[in-house]
């Protein structure tokens, strides 16, 4: 792990923390501590919980904290007071719409966050060949996502691991080969891409697993998730399609083994807001806004509101069923259902 700087701000200790969460105290405990910290320290947080006038000492429980609506991502600087950043993720956005930045002072923190939440779902990265079919990202600065795709890679230590582009020929004959020498291959794909391959190269593949990053990128037409998925397993005669929930605004990542059911790492948690009071709750099962608490944001906001409507399960699981009317697609993993 990177040092953190000198001074109060943020003891190197805490950069440990989220990975120490072992449980819902646990998980509060973090939560209630870093809420202090930005309340104090995050000129564009404290300046929210002022405005609502909410004072973080009758704060108690992780279901008081307020969360911060992402749209300030877009055109404010969301980091701690004395913090320098090199890396900046940027989302992708729409021709002419303002993009959000993200300001990330210790990739390490990032690196540790999705190999540890990665690891958990599918093991060691060695374990695979890792392949990324993302044409939209990689022809682009700033994307989260590459960076983590690229560190995924890196690690699996596959000659033939790699990105790809447009030489969707050639990444059928890879596949297929994979297939037949019985390497565990993983595919990386934005939906738009995939439709494309699929239409091509439509070959029985089932030991691929196909993770699927949302989003159209203006494309193709939007679809529901649930007519993509049935098209990629048609396609390639595969039992699921894996997804991957996260954004430039997040450091951490929820993975779903298919039916677009996401599990959280212990240090994510997504909570369900009432479409026309964002301080109310709904209960599990109803439709909402999501809400995140990512305990790995610790340089810019932890408590983040997002413009995504799903449904939060009784469990933790959770859905994503579209966006709220008039936000931007920016292809943080999912489908207009």
């Amino acid at each position: 792990m990177n040092a953190a700087p000198s001074g109060p701000i943020v003891p190197t200790a805490l950069l440990e923390k989220p990975f120490q969460v072992d449980g819902p105290a646990a998980f509060e405990a973090l939560a209630l501590e870093l809420l202090r910290l930005h309340a104090a320290h995050n000129p564009v947080y404290g300046e929210y919980l002022r405005t609502l006038r909410i004072d973080v000492a009758q704060v108690a429980q992780v279901e008081q904290i307020p969360f911060l609506p992402i749209g300030q991502f877009r055109n404010r600087r969301v980091l701690l007071e004395g913090i320098e950043s090199d890396l900046q993720f940027t989302s992708s956005g729409t021709t002419g719409s303002i993009t959000s930045t993200h300001h990330v002072p210790w990739p390490a923190l990032y690196e540790r966050s999705f190999l540890s939440s990665f690891g958990a779902e599918y093991g060691r990265p060695s374990r695979w060949r890792i392949l990324a079919l993302l044409p939209a990202y990689l022809e682009r600065p700033g994307s989260s996502l590459v960076y983590m795709v690229e560190k995924l890679i890196a690690q699996s230590g596959d000659v033939k691991s790699g990105t790809w582009l447009h030489d969707l020929d050639g990444l059928a004959a890879l596949l297929k080969e994979s297939e037949a020498e019985g390497i565990r291959t993983m595919l990386f794909g934005v939906p738009f891409a995939l439709l494309d391959l699929a239409e091509k190269h439509p070959m029985p593949l089932p030991e691929l697993v196909i993770m699927e990053t949302g989003g159209m990128k203006g494309r193709r037409p939007e679809m529901v998730r649930e007519e993509l998925h049935s098209i990629l397993k048609e396609a390639f005669g595969v039992p699921a399609v894996h997804s991957e929930y996260g954004m430039t605004e997040l450091l951490s990542q929820a993975w779903s083994q298919g039916g677009g059911l996401y599990r959280c790492p212990p240090w994510m948690k997504v909570f369900a807001r009432d479409v026309n009071d964002p301080f109310t709750r709904v209960p599990p099962g109803r439709t909402g806004g999501l809400d995140v608490i990512d305990l790995c944001n610790i340089a810019s906001c932890p408590f983040i509101s997002t413009q995504d409507l799903g449904r939060v399960h009784a469990d933790g699981s959770f859905e994503v069923l579209g966006r709220f009317d008039h936000s931007d697609l920016r292809g943080c993993n999912l489908l207009v259902g």
